[in-house]
């Protein structure tokens, strides 16, 4: 069984206890990893307040060269990292590379630059106005990009100057562990970063309420984010929340309609349609509306299902049995409320592993459970609107507010569109994702935001010095 990395060293948790990482496509355990105590999270807690003066006030510069040393290395070790994502998570090898660890390395070594580079003063008539590091973060990450979402958590607290406690998931917990490796082989002063696996009700908790945590960042479910936030206003300490989403895709009549789909289907099934800002509903012109479907049907049927380390395959499993029961779960629901299902379905592609058929719903009417819940699952909706009005009321009338799309004719036409949606984030007529854009959400979708230089705003304090 692995341990914890608590003040630099590897150390065994005060539990005892360990949970099983199983393989989801083949439903074999592969590893073992701490189930913490809280114990454990005072211990860490402890080495981050103990390391945070010496590393606050460390140079931006000298911060930024560790950082930029772990993203060489990070870079160095992908191949390998990328395996074992593919391994604990699901996702096929190549998209495991290029998006689950090349990308964040790219992060980090972006953060490594603002380390020095980000402005922390600024002269307003006689104040002198200080931006800080926050102090303590506790970080509580998810299972469906597992080092993406630790990168986009760690790396900017580190660069601000904060000292971070980690919770990875311990459904996917391997990537974390991967990058303790890092930090300790680039000399992270000890104490800076630390890792505790276990289960949120135990760890997580434990770090929301824990009175010497000045932050908690998590990513996950609006329902977990909300018991995240309630725990933090214990202590009155900030929160950052990155949540769920249902995210649309509105296709404008004067839009090429062949792209629009294309691209459409292959971002809701994308990491097999667990991503929280996945444009999971198709919105469409009625005039357009049965052709979207044919080209939809067309599209999904070259996301063949499979094995990981195959390289014909484009989806993998889903991430445990509890997710594609879910998944299943929501399927059968569409049925039994009208939708009509017109690609997939519950039938199980494969005799073992958590694998389901990418799924396409047509007749989807506003308010139905699958066009308002996240399903976390390669689930599309496609809903017909009659004017721009209603696309837009359709799009905003769910709880939550992450991503969305638009497509048009032309990019101001769109463009005008995307500024009516109560949305974080919005493509427009396919524009690629850009990890040094902030990305967050509105409504239930979260509070703060990611990456970039607002991603590092998270983790400051301001102060004001009158002079």
């Amino acid at each position: 069984m692995r341990q914890l990395y608590i003040g630099g060293a590897w150390t065994a948790s005060a539990s005892g206890e360990s949970i099983d990482v199983v393989n989801p496509a083949t439903e074999e355990i592969i590893d073992r990893v701490p189930a913490g105590a809280p114990d454990d999270v005072e211990a860490a807690v402890r080495a981050a307040r103990a390391a945070f003066p010496s590393w606050s006030a460390t140079d931006g510069g000298e911060r930024g060269k560790l950082l930029a040393a772990a993203a060489d290395l990070l870079t160095e070790r992908a191949g390998e990292i990328a395996q074992t994502i593919a391994t604990d998570m699901g996702a096929p090898l190549g998209f495991a590379l290029k998006v689950q660890t090349l990308m964040p390395a790219g992060v980090l070594a972006g953060y490594a630059e603002l380390a020095e580079t980000h402005p922390r003063e600024q002269r307003v008539a006689n104040s002198l106005i200080v931006r800080e590091p926050v102090g303590v973060v506790a970080a509580i990450t998810p299972w469906n990009y597992p080092l993406h979402q630790i990168i986009c958590k760690v790396a900017p607290a580190l660069a601000a100057g904060c000292t971070v406690v980690l919770k990875p998931s311990e459904v996917a917990p391997l990537a974390a562990y991967a990058l303790a490796d890092i930090f300790h082989a680039v000399g992270l002063p000890p104490g800076v970063f630390n890792l505790v696996s276990g289960r949120g009700p135990v760890v997580g908790e434990a770090m929301a309420t824990h009175p010497e945590v000045d932050l908690v960042s998590f990513t996950g479910s609006t329902t977990a984010g909300r018991r995240v936030a309630s725990l933090a206003a214990e202590t009155v300490k900030r929160v950052a929340l990155e949540l769920g989403g249902k995210s649309a895709n509105i296709i404008l009549p004067d839009a090429d309609l062949r792209a629009a789909v294309k691209v459409g289907v292959a971002n809701c099934f994308v990491n097999s349609g667990q991503t929280c800002s996945a444009w999971t509903r198709m919105l469409v012109h009625r005039d357009q509306y049965d052709e979207a479907v044919r080209l939809a049907v067309e599209a999904a049927a070259k996301y063949t299902v499979g094995d990981p380390f195959d390289e014909t395959n484009r989806l993998g499993p889903l991430v445990s049995a509890a997710q594609r029961d879910r998944v299943v779960h929501y399927i059968n629901r569409g049925q039994e409320e009208g939708a009509r299902l017109v690609y997939g379905g519950t039938e199980p592609p494969h005799p073992r592993g958590f694998y389901v058929e990418p799924t396409i719903f047509a007749a989807v009417s506003p308010g139905m459970t699958i066009e308002q819940e996240e399903i976390f699952g390669p689930v599309l909706s496609i809903i017909p609107y009659l004017s721009e009005d209603e696309a837009v009321q359709i799009a905003d009338g769910t709880k939550y507010g992450l991503a969305g799309a638009v497509w048009a004719g032309s990019e101001d036409r769109a463009v005008a569109v995307a500024r009516r949606l109560r949305t974080g984030q919005v493509a427009i007529n396919g524009g690629s994702f850009n990890p040094q854009a902030p990305f967050g959400g509105y409504k239930q979708s979260g509070i703060g935001r990611e990456m970039g230089e607002l991603g590092l705003d998270e983790y400051l304090e301001t102060k004001s010095l009158q002079l």
